[in-house]
């Protein structure tokens, strides 16, 4: 009798094995999982092909993969940036993409063979033109305006890449005067946020005048809100490029399965749902990829761009001048 019983548990439970799915692991920013990010279309999408189970697991990705070394979860990570690859790359964590990059259409060379890139945009500080009457015309009048002219949000450095990003757009901007600089933008920035979420938040809750964001952001407002008022101030002196990367781990128990998420990255589906998820520039750029509100967008004239070593070896020098500017 209770061989039967055993034997019919079984047979009921066969189903359930057989339907159960490979699991790829994907670390990913907080924005990037969230439901007005571009996580969840990709997972439905990518999932529509792969068989499988895709988890995004949120937060500082970074960090996480340096504390855990060769015994992360990971199967693959994206949200990186080229600011943090020196850092990534030392790891030794990370597998060759074994993708042509030849269709990119980045502004920039792009010949990596580990991190691949998957959108990008240039740094900006967004305004809603309705609120704020006379927005800074330049970075240099940006600082000049009186302490109580603006309050700016912006997202820490030490968490966000973004953050990070604003550091050395003020570092190719000013360079040694650096220092200089955050001492003028420090009176004016109402908060620091751990991420752009956070921060952007408060924007739009009208507690900041002014966020650091990037140049494609208004075309959310645009076309998902119908709503123009939102605009990314472009400055004479020059925007600072950025571009996300994805990149698969050596130590993955599925090096198939995450191949074929590497894969997918540069498909037309992936790419095609960028500009309107992440709400910034696809890495390979075709025709109808970029819906018309990204037509109304302001590019900067000049832009500027640290290779990884260089991003690296500028990081704690300017984190200091930062964090003295801020600390009074």
């Amino acid at each position: 009798m209770k061989k039967t019983l055993m034997l019919a548990g079984l047979l009921a439970a066969s189903p359930a094995l057989a339907d159960e799915k490979p699991v790829l692991t994907v670390y990913a920013p907080e924005y990037f999982t969230s439901e007005w990010g571009p996580g969840p279309a990709i997972e439905k999408g990518f999932e529509e092909v792969c068989a499988c189970d895709l988890q995004f697991v949120a937060g500082d990705v970074l960090p996480r993969v340096l504390l855990e070394g060769d015994k992360t979860e990971a199967d693959v990570v994206i949200g990186l940036n080229t600011d943090v690859l020196a850092r990534a790359r030392a790891t030794g964590l990370f597998a060759p993409h074994n993708e042509d990059t030849s269709a990119l259409t980045l502004p920039i060379a792009w010949d990596d063979d580990t991190f691949l890139p998957f959108n990008w945009s240039e740094t900006a500080f967004i305004y809603d033109k309705t609120k704020l009457a006379n927005p800074p015309a330049s970075f240099q009048e940006l600082l000049d305006a009186p302490d109580d002219a603006y309050k700016i949000a912006i997202q820490d450095p030490r968490s966000s890449i973004s953050g990070l990003a604003l550091l050395l757009w003020v570092k190719s901007v000013y360079g040694d005067q650096a220092g200089e600089a955050w001492a003028k933008l420090a009176p004016k920035i109402l908060t620091v946020t751990p991420g752009w979420s956070e921060a952007y938040g408060l924007f739009t809750d009208g507690e900041a005048d002014m966020v650091l964001s990037f140049t494609t952001s208004p075309a959310y407002h645009i076309i998902a809100e119908e709503d123009d008022t939102k605009v990314a101030a472009i400055f004479p002196e020059g925007h600072y490029f950025m571009t996300e990367v994805a990149a698969q781990l050596k130590t993955t128990d599925t090096p198939e399965l995450a191949q074929s998420f590497m894969d997918y990255i540069l498909s037309d589906a992936f790419q095609g749902m960028i500009a309107t998820t992440n709400w910034s520039y696809p890495a390979v750029i075709k025709e109808g990829f970029l819906p018309e509100g990204f037509a109304a967008l302001p590019r900067p004239e000049k832009t500027f761009f640290y290779p990884e070593d260089e991003a690296e070896a500028l990081r704690v020098p300017a984190l200091a001048e930062w964090e003295a500017a801020l600390a009074h």
